[in-house]
C-alpha cells in the first residue's frame, strides 16, 4: 500500500500548491491607507510616506503549513537556549567588542529570525537585532480580505490581536530587567537621520503605540542626543529608555558618542544593545550554531541540537581556507561580519575576482546556500515567480508576529514589482 502522508506533510503540500497557483489579491489598499493614517495619528500620512515606497507591501499572502511555523519557533527557542550556555557566551564574547561584554540585563527587544524554506523545511539563515517591519506588518494584517476557504486565517491572525499589548509589555520588561521596578516615562526611538530611513513610517507607528499606552515617546536622530550630568537628553528632554534602531551595533561612530557614554554608565536603558547583538546576531555566531560538535561541547541538549541541525553550515573566511572557499563558492553566500541587512552580501556564483579579493582578506563568513521559497504572483496578468523568506519577530524566544518578504534578485530589497512585506496565512 502507498504510504499515507502525515497531516503535516499534507498541509505543507497544500501550502506549496497555494503559493504556486493562488493569485488572490487579499490586500485592500484603501483599507491599508486608512489604517496607516489612523495608527500614525495623522490624516494623509499614508499618501505622504507611501507614495515613494510602492513596493513596501505585496498584494498577496504567503501560505505556510502551521507545522512549519511551529518548527521555526522551535529553532528560535534552541538558539536562545544556546545563548544562555556559559561556554557559548564565553566564546562569542571573546570576538565581540569590549562594549558588548557587559550585561545590563535587557535581553533584546524585537528580535528577528529570518528563514528560507525548501522541500526539507525551514532553514535559519540570519538572526537580527532591531529587526524592521513589525509595526508595519501589524497594520498590514488589518487590511486583508478573505481568500481561499482552505486557509485558517486565525492560526496566524491571533498573533496580531495583542501585538500592541505585547510590545508595551516587552519594553516594560526590558526596563525592569535593568532597573528592577517601575516603568520608563519617556522612550526615544533612535536611528541615524530617521526621517530619511526607508522604514521611517514604522517609527511613527511605534511612537503612536507608545503614546496610546501612556508613555511619552519621540523619534530622534542619534546625533542629536546629549549626555551630561548622568542624564541622556534629546531636544532637552530626559530619555529613560532607547528603542535602538541603529545598525552601528557597537555604538562606535563619533555621532553615537553620547548614547555610547550613557549606555556604558548605565544611565539609560538601551534595547536592543551591544550585548544582545554579540550574543545573538553577530554573523560569526552562525559558525557555532551550525556546528553540532561545538554545540555538544557547550552542553546543549540533544533535542535542542536536533532543532539546529538544519542551520546552513557557516564558516569564517580566512586566508588559510580562502582558496577552498573560492573553489566551492557557487554553493555559498558570503556575508560581512560588520554588515547589516543585505549590505555587501554576495551569492557565490555572482562573485567577481575583484570582489573575491576583498572577501579573501577576511571579515566575512561563508554560508552554505539555502534556497529561498517561491511564491507565484500575477504581473499584468502573467504568472511571475518571486523569491520569499519568512521573518519571525520575537521577544524572549516567543513569537510576536510572523511575516514574509517577496523579492527578486540576490536579497530582499523592497524594490521589486509585486514584492514587499506579505502576510502569512497558515494552512
Amino acid at each position: 500500500m502507498p504510504r499515507v502522508p502525515t497531516a503535516s506533510e499534507a498541509n505543507s503540500s497544500l501550502a506549496a500548491r497555494l503559493n504556486r497557483k493562488c493569485f488572490c489579491v487579499t490586500l485592500d489598499r484603501t483599507s491599508l491607507s486608512g489604517a496607516l493614517s489612523l495608527e500614525a495619528g495623522a490624516p494623509g500620512f499614508s499618501e505622504t510616506f507611501m507614495a515613494s515606497r510602492p513596493h513596501l507591501f505585496s498584494n498577496v499572502p504567503v501560505f505556510l503549513a502551521a507545522s512549519a511555523l511551529d518548527e521555526m519557533q522551535a529553532i528560535v527557542m534552541a538558539v536562545e537556549a544556546t545563548a544562555k550556555l556559559p561556554g557559548y557566551r564565553e566564546t562569542v564574547l571573546c570576538w565581540a567588542p569590549e562594549i558588548a561584554r557587559r550585561d545590563f540585563g535587557p535581553i533584546g527587544a524585537m528580535m528577528g529570525y529570518d528563514f528560507h524554506l525548501d522541500d526539507h523545511g525551514p532553514k535559519l539563515i540570519e538572526v537580527n537585532t532591531n529587526a524592521g517591519g513589525a509595526f508595519l506588518n501589524a497594520v498590514l494584517a488589518k487590511a486583508q480580505k478573505a481568500c481561499c476557504t482552505e486557509v485558517d486565517r486565525t492560526a496566524v491572525g491571533a498573533r496580531f490581536d495583542d501585538f500592541e499589548t505585547s510590545v508595551v509589555a516587552m519594553l516594560e520588561n526590558e526596563w525592569r530587567l535593568q532597573r528592577e521596578a517601575g516603568s520608563p516615562r519617556r522612550i526615544a526611538i533612535i536611528d541615524d537621520r530617521p526621517e530619511e530611513q526607508y522604514l521611517y513610517p514604522e517609527f511613527v507607528l511605534a511612537r503612536n503605540v507608545l503614546l496610546k499606552h501612556g508613555f511619552e515617546a519621540i523619534v530622534g536622530d542619534a546625533s542629536a542626543l546629549a549626555y551630561k550630568d548622568g542624564r541622556l537628553r534629546l531636544d532637552g528632554q530626559e530619555i529613560d529608555l532607547v528603542y535602538n534602531r541603529l545598525v552601528d551595533f557597537a555604538l562606535e561612530r563619533p555621532e553615537h558618542a553620547a548614547l555610547r557614554a550613557a549606555y556604558q554608565d548605565g544611565a539609560v536603558v538601551v534595547t536592543p544593545n551591544p550585548h544582545n547583538h554579540a550574543l545573538l546576531s553577530n554573523k560569526r555566531n552562525m559558525t557555532l550554531l551550525s556546528d553540532p560538535v561545538r554545540l555538544e561541547s557547550f552542553g546543549l541538549s540533544p533535542e535542542m541540537r536536533s532543532r539546529l541541525a538544519s542551520v546552513p553550515l557557516t564558516t569564517l573566511v580566512t586566508r588559510d581556507n580562502s582558496e577552498a572557499l573560492w573553489q566551492s563558492r557557487k554553493d555559498r553566500f558570503f556575508k560581512p561580519l560588520s554588515g547589516h541587512g543585505s549590505k555587501a552580501v554576495y551569492r557565490g556564483d555572482k562573485v567577481t575576482k575583484g570582489v573575491w579579493a576583498e572577501i579573501a582578506r577576511g571579515g566575512y563568513v561563508a554560508q552554505a546556500f539555502a534556497s529561498p521559497g517561491q511564491r507565484m504572483i500575477e504581473i499584468d496578468g502573467t504568472p511571475t515567480p518571486r523569491k520569499m523568506d519568512v521573518r519571525l519577530y520575537t521577544y524572549d524566544g516567543q513569537v510576536l508576529l510572523a511575516a514574509a518578504r517577496l523579492y527578486q534578485g540576490q536579497t530582499t530589497n523592497f524594490r521589486t514589482p509585486g514584492g514587499g512585506f506579505s502576510p502569512i496565512l497558515a494552512v
